[in-house]
């Protein structure tokens, strides 16, 4: 079951530097973008790590607002979903 964790939380990350990186690259050659929600989506789906690391990596979304707040939110609960799981 660790193995299956580990896995999905390297998949998850490495799949949503990747789109950041798209997203960035798209924005610079003005091609369509990638939607907000497909980029929170994927950091709700465990993907925030590889999402805070990419917007540093590449510049990409750091004062872009709202989607650092929804960023931040997504990231909170995480945090508290994880605290009460290894809590009870």
């Amino acid at each position: 079951m660790l193995a299956a964790a580990l896995c999905w939380v390297l998949c998850i990350n490495g799949w949503t530097v990747l789109r950041f990186w798209q997203d960035k690259n798209r924005a610079i050659r003005g091609a369509r973008r990638i939607p907000e929600a497909d980029l929170l989506g994927l950091a709700m789906l465990g993907g925030s790590p590889g999402a805070f690391a990419a917007r540093q990596l590449f510049r990409h979304k750091t004062r872009k607002q709202p989607f650092s707040t929804y960023l931040m939110l997504i990231v909170a609960v995480q945090i508290g979903l994880g605290i009460g799981f290894f809590a009870f």
